[in-house]
């Protein structure tokens, strides 16, 4: 359930309020961004009376939530959440961001040229894998801190923010060292364990949805990130398996307006993921912008064939070039800009 308490409500009352959340053996959390206090209340609603807590003073009204999530259900917030990342970058708001890299970190002077020129047209965060979980124990698993080391030194000589994969809780407080936005892959979503650990942080987190997830889980798994105290997240849609073959996955673009319908967070779109195929990257993304996507997260790199992960999905600089040109009338049309 959420409390709303009245505009001006005295600290005393807000305690009262709280104290009252804790004895019923539920667990109280304010909520910033918003004119009035709102404490949203997780737990098991069956263990209390609402109409306790609407007798208290200064409380203005109790509204149930039947949702399985309390925290990220649009009923707790009206307002979009707007995730800051860097001075100037936030993703959420008005502006759309294109997160870009290579699936792997490999060398410096691979992340260096690619990130100077996804710079140079648009985009404004890296991407990169530094830790990869991949199918198969054989595959290349990335570089580990030293992808790391590597990412924070481009961005100390271009300014452009990081973005990547964090695969167990234990390595969270290392990858939080170097990463501007901590990412959670599609094997992870529902590694509760790890949900926890970065939850533990004020990072952003990116939070991908499950290959066979369903809106619900997506949107539990989110919530245990919220529930340890960060607020922000941000949900990644990249792709769902189905009986389809000729795609890696399928884009399920109707979960953009279903997830912003149905929380406050911001989403974007993974085509590279999506798709399986370079082909389909920029149509996919031309897609996601006009449906409402808050953003997307894109494999680019100089030599795709030679990338040492994902070589089939991943675009070069040119098709970056062409990719970025596209969804600027676009982003326009619906009243954004990229």
């Amino acid at each position: 359930m959420i409390i709303v308490m009245k505009k001006n409500a005295p600290q005393d009352q807000i305690d009262r309020v709280l104290e009252e959340v804790k004895k019923g053996e539920l667990k109280p959390m304010l909520l910033s961004g918003t004119e009035r206090t709102v404490i949203a209340v997780i737990g098991d609603e069956r263990l209390t009376d609402i109409k306790h807590f609407r007798a208290l003073l200064g409380v203005e009204n109790v509204i149930p939530i039947l949702k399985p999530y309390t925290l990220v259900a649009r009923d707790t917030k009206e307002n979009n959440t707007v995730v800051k990342i860097a001075p100037g970058i936030s993703i959420g708001g008005k502006k759309i961001h294109i997160i870009a890299g290579p699936c792997s970190v490999e060398s410096y002077e691979v992340q260096k040229q690619t990130v100077d020129f996804a710079k140079r047209v648009g985009c404004t965060i890296q991407r990169g894998g530094a830790f990869k979980p991949r199918t198969s124990p054989y595959a290349f698993q990335g570089m580990g801190e030293e992808g790391l080391k590597i990412m924070a030194k481009v961005r100390e000589k271009t300014g452009v923010p990081v973005c990547t994969e964090v695969t167990d809780p234990r390595l969270v407080e290392l990858v939080d060292k170097y990463a501007d936005i901590l990412q959670i892959g599609t094997k992870n979503m529902q590694n509760y364990s790890l949900l926890k650990e970065v939850g533990k942080t004020k990072k952003p987190v990116l939070l991908k949805r499950g290959f066979s997830a369903t809106i619900d889980e997506f949107l539990m798994s989110a919530e245990y990130i919220m529930s340890e105290g960060n607020e922000n997240v941000i949900l990644c849609e990249r792709g769902i398996r189905t009986h389809e073959t000729t795609t890696r996955n399928t884009l399920d673009i109707s979960a953009v307006p279903v997830l912003k319908k149905l929380s406050h967070l911001p989403v974007i779109i993974d085509p590279s993921h999506a798709a399986g195929n370079r082909d389909y990257v920029v149509a996919l993304s031309r897609a996601a912008i006009a449906v409402g996507a808050d953003g997307i997260l894109v494999e680019v790199h100089p030599d795709p064939e030679e990338a040492s992960s994902d070589a089939d999905q991943i675009i070069d600089l040119e098709t970056l070039d062409k990719l970025m040109s596209e969804l600027k009338p676009i982003a326009k049309a619906i009243g954004r800009e990229l």
